[in-house]
């Protein structure tokens, strides 16, 4: 396949671990916040906000040069494992439209969605629906680049940061890319630039301009590759780092919740969720897990094998149901947090399909197809299965 007819996505989300803090704590909107250091200028800046890099601050600064720059700076310490749940709640929404992500780090990711364009559209459609489910579902902004290579995808995602939705195509990326400064090419930094700039080398459009010997008797065999950057050429591969382990979700609630209908009710919608993403990236689970929080943060964790993996709402419901009315021991305790997740995944092709189907499995799979088609259109909340349903037997 020539990288003309690839489609990769690189999401990035915008100042991730400042947004974060400004989602859980809304007082903190319009403020310049600053994680990591402290005010009295120990530590190191590890993100800022939009309003915190107005003032000159960004990550891997010196707190103590941050407050200078930003004395009204509101700094808070990182809280890591918020961000790598949210994370991981953006991840699963990448693995509903394609098995080809690779994680560059908690808040950005390529996507190669080429094989996925005949089921959801093109590469700019599947971009901004990921963008507009991250936003409506997780809460956050992030900036989408949608070209034929990783590095005219990456540098499409930096372009019009914040909120940014930008598409570089083969026929115009030579184009989009002349006028930039040559720092904005793969592995050239600020020593490198100078160097450049010795040579007459201010923007990309220059290195395209001069001709390879020339370029070459100063760079050595580095010409090369200058040249098919600056000319959008990029034919490395998205390499999933590893396949999914498990698919899960939870909500923390803003008020501790005790009552058993509207504990029964969330689990249901998290396994509509689950089951959702199971199907859509082609998985099924051998096993159903539910994570409580109580009042006291005290956290609980219970799990069911099935008797056969599945990816079907009714059976992952009646196991999840399972869990958080007979397992749990809750005992009319208030939880705090409420989660459902699958995991022992295997791929749906390597386990052959049963030679005779019962009618109720098959009317299951088929209401299973119907709400997920549906959701794909008009939304994950436009439709929801009843509140009854049957448990599973266990091994």
């Amino acid at each position: 396949m020539t990288s003309s007819s690839r489609a990769i996505l690189h999401i990035d989300m915008d100042a991730f671990y400042a947004s974060v803090e400004v989602m859980d704590d809304p007082s903190l909107k319009e403020k310049p916040v600053i994680v990591g250091g402290t005010p009295e200028g120990r530590g190191v800046v590890a993100a800022a906000s939009y309003e915190a890099r107005k003032f000159g601050v960004h990550s891997a600064m010196s707190a103590y040069r941050a407050v200078k720059l930003c004395p009204n700076g509101v700094f808070l310490q990182p809280r890591m494992s918020r961000y790598a749940e949210l994370s991981r709640d953006i991840r699963a929404i990448f693995l509903e439209y394609t098995p080809l992500v690779e994680p560059i780090s908690l808040d950005e990711a390529f996507l190669d969605v080429t094989g996925s364009q005949k089921l959801f559209g093109s590469g700019e459609k599947i971009g901004r629906t990921i963008k507009d489910r991250i936003l409506k579902e997780v809460g956050l902004v992030a900036s989408v680049g949608v070209a034929p290579n990783k590095f005219l995808a990456k540098l499409a995602s930096d372009l019009e940061k914040p909120d940014g939705f930008t598409v570089i195509t083969q026929e115009n990326a030579e184009a989009r890319l002349a006028p930039l400064p040559v720092g904005r090419l793969w592995g050239i930094g600020k020593v490198s630039q100078k160097s450049l700039a010795n040579i007459g080398i201010l923007t990309i459009r220059d290195i395209t301009n001069m001709p390879h010997d020339v370029l070459e008797r100063h760079v050595g065999s580095w010409a090369d590759r200058l040249k098919q950057l600056a000319l959008g050429i990029d034919d490395r591969p998205v390499v999933a780092h590893h396949e999914a382990k498990s698919i899960s979700a939870e909500t923390t609630f803003s008020t501790d919740i005790a009552n058993p209908d509207e504990l029964r009710a969330v689990v249901d919608k998290h396994v509509e969720r689950v089951a959702r993403r199971l199907r859509k990236a082609h998985f099924l689970a051998h096993t159903v897990n539910l994570k409580a929080r109580y009042a006291d943060f005290t956290t609980v964790t219970r799990a069911i094998t099935l008797p056969e993996p599945t990816s079907r709402t009714v059976l992952i419901r009646g196991a999840a149901r399972e869990l958080l009315e007979d397992r749990l021991g809750r005992k009319g305790r208030s939880l705090r947090l409420l989660g459902v997740g699958v995991s022992n995944l295997m791929r749906s092709e390597e386990m052959q399909a049963m030679l005779f189907e019962d009618p109720a499995s098959k009317r299951e799979r088929k209401v299973d197809n119907v709400v997920d088609a549906l959701q794909d259109r008009f939304g994950s909340d436009a439709i929801h299965r009843g509140t009854t349903g049957r448990r599973t037997p266990r091994k």
